[in-house]
């Protein structure tokens, strides 16, 4: 048995309880889970914004210890120190064979309707594994593609953030965008993804880093990991600061927070032939546009699920990175709570004051 936080109701927050794992299949690995980052993604699924099949349980962003693998597994072994990553990839689709692995439906990564679920409560009743993983946890049962093995000298709180808003963000600026030293970022919102963004934008050597966030503690935070200007959001001449800063516009205008106001600011402020990438999971009735003049100018809009990530080579990057101290997870992380505080945790990301939570297990 194992504790873990349990959605049963979206908007009342989550419940603890215990959680019973099967054997591992061929493929599946069980996972001692030691930190997990707590994830504005899961905050759409607990406040209902999001729909999942219920009851559930969240979490997606987290590191810990292999205790037993399938007969099948040969990329992690029992004592291996591991991040999980919700973008499971299959190997064998057409986007996986072409290296957009971040895009991969993961179908064959999950047990059939006809199988005995993973994770089942002490009554036998099933629960759903959320995002693949359901990290918010004392253990994870998942499959092998949705880990990695990683240097055992890294601390795994900080290898727990790595496996989202890091993988996110970092992904972004090294993958989707492959940014080009000078060229000019703007980050939107300066949470725990808008954080790493900037972070990764440094270590790529953009020319100016603006971060725009509507909290002065944030932009301190932004700043703190390689910003070099910064914005108040909600400002009414922000994005004619923003072309003021860069001189005409950004290259790459990155939103990270998944807002509608910060879509449209990130759009807003970009140059001739610049970019507009959206990370955050927005409202569901939202729309993100370009107008004709923009199109005229050779302007594009995407998205980037995940950072469009390779994990299993982009994460030993991402650690190594933080032991040759290149990225700074340690200012990411606002605080380390227990379990049974994780209700709180997701109360002060409502608030949206600091950056990451992240719970640590025993």
């Amino acid at each position: 048995m194992a504790k873990a936080a349990i959605l049963e109701t979206p908007g009342e927050g989550l419940v603890i309880g215990e959680v019973e794992y099967s054997d591992p299949a061929p493929h599946e690995v069980l996972i001692d889970t030691k930190a997990c980052g707590l994830c504005h993604s899961d905050l759409h699924f607990i406040d209902g914004a999001y729909p999942h099949a219920l009851p559930a349980v969240p979490g997606h962003e987290a590191a810990g210890i292999v205790r037993a693998v399938g007969s099948e597994v040969r990329t992690v072994k029992p004592g291996d120190h591991v991040v999980s990553c919700l973008s499971a990839f299959c190997g064998t689709c057409e986007f996986c064979v072409t290296g957009r692995m971040a895009l991969c439906l993961g179908g064959a990564t999950r047990r059939g309707k006809g199988d005995a679920p993973r994770m089942t409560r002490a009554d036998g009743s099933p629960l759903a594994q959320m995002l693949n993983l359901s990290a918010l946890s004392e253990q994870m049962l998942i499959h092998e593609n949705a880990c990695v093995a990683i240097d055992k000298d890294m601390p795994l709180d900080r290898a727990a953030v790595i496996g989202c808003a890091v993988t996110t963000g970092a992904g972004t600026i090294f993958n989707a965008c492959n940014v080009t030293p000078g060229e000019t970022v703007l980050v939107v919102g300066c949470g725990g993804v808008g954080l790493a963004t900037i972070n990764a934008a440094k270590i790529a050597g953009a020319g100016k880093v603006i971060a725009a966030d509507p909290l002065p503690e944030k932009r301190a935070l932004a700043a703190t990991l390689g910003a070099t200007h910064t914005v108040d959001a909600m400002a009414d001449d922000a994005v004619k600061q923003i072309m003021e800063i860069s001189g005409g516009g950004v290259d790459w205008g990155i939103e990270a927070v998944g807002r509608q106001a910060s879509a449209d600011l990130a759009v807003a402020s970009l140059r001739r032939g610049g970019t507009a990438v959206i990370l955050g999971m927005m409202p569901l009735d939202c729309k993100v546009g370009l107008g004709a003049m923009d199109l005229l100018g050779g302007k594009k809009l995407m998205g980037a699920i995940m950072g469009m990530n390779h994990f299993p080579v982009d994460l030993p990057r991402l650690v190594d990175f933080y032991m040759r101290g290149l990225l700074d997870l340690d200012t990411i992380i606002a605080e380390r709570i227990s379990l049974d505080d994780v209700n709180a945790g997701f109360d002060k990301m409502r608030a949206g004051s600091h950056a990451r939570s992240v719970v640590m297990f025993d």
